[in-house]
């Protein structure tokens, strides 16, 4: 993902540089969290399009995200933590310095995100689990080239209907899933908002950073320059991050970055 970064120092003369930002979950909820994320971010570029193949590979997204969601404890997880920042929110209302209208506006997010999610029947995606059809493809998707016209032809002729057509179906079994892409984009936001960016060096490509002792740290995000030209490797557990520069070689393979690197740091709670 390349992103500009908000108050970073323009030149008279050009634009900003791009930022690359790369993120890394503390703990096994947020990496699933942004896991479906990055799936539902996929689905909606692949699904606005109007090629066969691109709506093959957006139901194969469906399929992935179904995967992803079919833990049990999901959804319970998921309903917690948007009660949990709804109640820690609340505790807001009223303190000087605290911007009310922007406080209301997330509230109301929150309550609209978990009575959406707790609305959902079941896992997410299981709506879609009853549909012989699509169930049919899901069998056959994961096995290289098994979603042929001989071996699926009432696929193959979905295929062939107007874009339209198909956006239309793909939008509703979609929307089978939309609360959950409505409570993840409301938790993740949070969870990013809650984070000031500091502008660290690493001394010959190398960082680290004790945490706090008392401070529970959810998701550690990465700005550097695109320019650069680097790949970190990071590592990370409640007491300590470690933050290592790399540099791709011609073949590709990495290697350690010895020059002193800036970059932006932020960590999450």
């Amino acid at each position: 993902m390349v992103v500009f970064a908000p108050g970073y120092p323009r030149s008279r003369s050009c634009r900003p540089p791009a930022l690359v930002l790369y993120e890394y979950p503390f703990h096994e909820g947020i990496r699933t969290m942004l896991r479906l994320e990055h799936l539902f971010e996929r689905l909606d570029l692949l699904a606005a399009r109007e090629a066969p193949v691109d709506h093959h590979f957006a139901l194969a997204t469906i399929f992935e995200i179904m995967d992803v969601a079919s833990r049990a404890d999901l959804k319970s997880d998921l309903l917690k933590e948007l009660d949990r920042h709804r109640l820690l929110l609340q505790g807001y209302r009223g303190h000087p310095g605290v911007d009310a209208p922007s406080l209301d506006q997330w509230l109301a997010r929150l309550e609209q995100s978990f009575a959406g999610l707790n609305q959902l029947q079941g896992k997410a995606g299981q709506a879609l689990a009853g549909n012989d059809w699509l169930m049919s493809i899901r069998s056959r998707i994961s096995i290289p080239g098994g979603t042929c016209a001989f071996d699926l032809p009432a696929y193959h002729a979905w295929q062939q209907r107007p874009p339209q057509m198909r956006r239309d179906d793909l939008a509703m079994w979609i929307g089978t899933l939309e609360p959950l892409a409505v409570a993840l984009r409301v938790l993740l936001g949070l969870l990013r908002d809650s984070g000031r960016a500091q502008r660290m060096i690493a001394p010959g490509g190398q960082y680290q950073q004790s945490l706090p002792q008392g401070k529970t740290y959810q998701l550690l995000r990465v700005h550097f320059d695109e320019a650069d030209g680097l790949v970190p490797e990071i590592s990370g557990h409640r007491l300590l991050v470690s933050i290592r520069f790399m540099r791709p070689d011609g073949e590709g393979r990495l290697r350690s970055a010895t020059a002193n690197t800036t970059f932006e740091l932020t960590l999450c709670a």
